[in-house]
């Protein structure tokens, strides 16, 4: 169950993270996974660590928030087979509140989180659309449909792109694809430990426990979890299932009171 063999698939910010845990997963199911980062040489250290674990990957640099360059490597990857699957993983974080957020904060986040989603899919679809079909999976946030402190301009570029899923499977539920969206709450990566290293040093132990201990379920998520959850909406196995949100959060948004 499962299978992604010999399927073409492509995951923004495939090299760390989330990312990474999805391009080893997929990988290990039998996907041909292109990594798109903008970090050229860790997409490259990580393709060779996927291919000698005996998977097959490629890694192309590219700005998602540029659109020349996400057509461009799009159109290369397409010029040698079919696209199957999109993985929209790609983003970055802003601390800061509405009055705190300056414009130059505000910009950053959304060109990466909304422009670079929506370059992406501009790009993908019409692949997707000439090869019979395929899925597209963005990667949302809890922070779409829950209020967390200090984190306005994240939350609005998560909304966006939960309502962007759903108008990707609105429109093309006629052309055979299917389009859902994944809202982890806080999920243990690199980017977590530099932050609490950043912003609160010697205090990391503590810190890291207060941020696990809220989520109801007692600890953070683990990436391949949330991987274990991406390949089943990719799979066949999840062919009835489009415009959705799935939250993965411990509980998070039901359970706390």
């Amino acid at each position: 169950m499962f299978s992604l063999k010999d399927k073409t698939v492509l995951i923004t910010g495939g090299a760390s993270g989330i990312g990474l845990a999805i391009s080893q997963t997929f990988a290990q199911a039998g996907a041909v996974v292109h990594i798109l980062e903008l970090n050229t040489e860790q997409a490259r250290l990580r393709a060779e660590e996927i291919i000698a674990n005996g998977g097959q990957a490629h890694a192309h640099a590219v700005d998602v928030s540029n659109q020349a360059q996400v057509i461009d490597v799009v159109d290369q990857i397409a010029a040698g087979g079919p696209i199957h699957i999109v993985v929209n993983n790609a983003g970055v974080s802003h601390i800061g509140t509405v009055e705190s957020t300056t414009e130059a904060d505000f910009d950053r986040v959304f060109s990466v989180n909304v422009k670079g989603a929506y370059n992406c899919l501009h790009a993908t679809i019409p692949h997707l659309k000439a090869a019979g079909g395929g899925v597209v999976l963005n990667m949302a946030s809890i922070a779409a449909t829950v209020g967390i402190p200090d984190r306005f301009a994240y939350s609005m570029t998560k909304g966006a792109v939960v309502a962007m899923t759903l108008s990707v499977a609105k429109d093309y539920l006629k052309h055979n694809i299917r389009c859902n969206c994944i809202s982890p709450a806080r999920v243990h990566t690199p980017f977590v430990d530099g932050f609490l290293a950043k912003t609160y040093p010697g205090q990391e132990a503590e810190m890291f426990a207060k941020l696990a201990a809220t989520q109801p379920i007692g600890r953070m998520a683990k990436p391949e979890e949330v991987a274990a959850l991406a390949l089943y909406l990719c799979s066949d196995e999840a062919g009835f299932i489009t415009g959705c949100d799935y939250a993965i959060d411990g509980g998070f948004t039901r359970l706390n009171n």
